[in-house]
């Protein structure tokens, strides 16, 4: 989270419930079986587990899952439960209450641990998504996978995208290679397990573990042949690459009046307009400068 803090949207700069219900028919029709909700945390927003229980009601998707930083999360676990959640991913980058709280700026770490345990506890299919950044977190590495051990979750690094406002770069030390590469030098020779079709993604496992090791090279950018993912933001804003800029302004189109056809037409131009891959998208939009605490999880 940047020092300086985020500027907050004005209610009426967001999709409401109601707008939300209908571009998620109309994504539907387009094709699209897999929803995920994330955050931040989804329950900051004033009744989102009434949303939920009405988007599971409606059974227009194969699966429904959450990203949540889990500050709020764990009174509704039996909600999750009772809807058929599919999973949820909780983003977790220290074990270390004090470096907890100088990534996140809060002091919730007990709140996020319960939320973990609470989950697990459910029996509702658990991945932690973390980013070690050197000189910050690297201690929590190995203290990361090691939650894999004792709990049936996944603990999935992903890779830092080295951009945190104002254009900034720097070379990453805990790419891909370097994550693999300091798992192995504790835990010895990881073992290879088949990834699920279009997953993002490298999953491994560690003998002895209840659960498995994942990496996602955002930065490297190695999946990005097969990626088909689509991320629609709470203003409304369709991009089909995290390091694109924006591809269409569907709550704008949505509130000039059009048509359920008109707006399908309009993703399905965004979609055949995508980059070929995250570097030609950052190219055509350099240079990235907002905080990835803009974009979420």
């Amino acid at each position: 989270m940047p020092s300086e803090g985020l500027s907050w949207l004005q209610r009426n700069d967001l999709l409401s419930f109601e707008e939300i219900d209908r571009l998620l028919g109309i994504f539907a029709s387009l094709g699209v079986r897999k929803l995920r909700f994330t955050g931040g945390e989804p329950f900051v927003r004033k009744d989102f587990d009434q949303l939920l229980k009405r988007v599971a009601q409606q059974q227009l998707f194969e699966s429904i899952s959450i990203t949540t930083n889990g500050v709020l999360t764990r009174e509704y676990i039996p909600l999750l439960k009772n809807i058929g959640i599919h999973s949820v991913n909780l983003s977790l980058d220290s074990t270390d209450r004090n470096r907890f709280h100088t990534i996140t700026r809060r002091d919730e770490f007990e709140a996020v641990m319960a939320t973990l345990h609470g989950l697990v506890d459910a029996g509702i299919p658990t991945k932690i998504n973390a980013v070690i950044m050197e000189g910050l977190n690297e201690e929590d590495l190995i203290p990361l996978v090691e939650l894999s051990k004792s709990l049936p979750i996944d603990v999935r690094f992903i890779e830092e995208m080295p951009f945190n406002g104002h254009g900034q770069r720097h070379a990453l030390k805990y790419t891909r290679k370097g994550i693999l590469q300091a798992i192995e030098n504790h835990f010895g020779l990881l073992q290879k397990v088949q990834d699920a079709p279009n997953t993002t993604a490298e999953n491994y496992h560690i003998n002895g573990h209840r659960g498995n090791v994942g990496i996602i090279a955002a930065w490297s950018r190695t999946f990005c042949g097969t990626c088909n993912r689509l991320r629609l933001t709470p203003s409304g804003q369709l991009k089909t690459c995290l390091y694109g800029k924006n591809d269409a302004d569907i709550k704008a189109l949505l509130r000039s009046g059009m048509t359920d056809d008109q707006l399908a037409q309009a993703i399905t131009a965004s979609v055949l307009r995508k980059p070929r891959d995250g570097r030609e998208a950052e190219a055509l939009r350099s240079p990235v400068e907002e905080s990835m605490a803009t974009i979420g999880g």
